[in-house]
């Protein structure tokens, strides 16, 4: 399964954006499907997932009331609807994707081994 992350562009502050991820083959809902982003100079952090057996939503406390996250199983898709947007969401955004991450684990980047190529999200001031 390959992931094709896309719908990155740049956008002014308070403005909105919406990414998507989507699967190479069809996965049914079974992933737990994330996002993750990178700032220049900045490790790679969670920001949003929704897990693939129960479909629950979990985010980051700095994108909480302002992303949510989606999926459409029927077209292996997830997305990651971005509002009221900052400067510093200026990031990379990148989708994983795991059968196996469990809970506790979800917010872990070596708990996916399924990644999208990235997607440039850049929010101007």
């Amino acid at each position: 399964v390959q992931l094709q992350a896309y719908g990155g562009g740049l956008v002014a502050a308070g403005g909105s954006l919406r990414l998507s991820c989507a699967a190479s083959e069809r996965t049914g809902g079974r992933y737990t499907m994330a996002w993750f982003r990178q700032g220049p100079g900045n490790v790679r952090e969670f920001v949003a997932a929704v897990r693939g057996s129960s479909g629950t939503t979990h985010f980051a406390d700095s994108v909480k009331g302002r992303f949510t996250i989606s999926r459409d199983n029927a077209q292996s898709t997830a997305y990651l609807q971005m509002n009221s947007l900052k400067p510093e969401d200026t990031a990379v955004y990148y989708c994983a994707a795991s059968w196996t991450v469990i809970l506790s684990n979800l917010r872990n980047v070596a708990a996916y081994a399924l990644w999208g190529q990235g997607t440039l999200v850049t929010v101007s001031s």
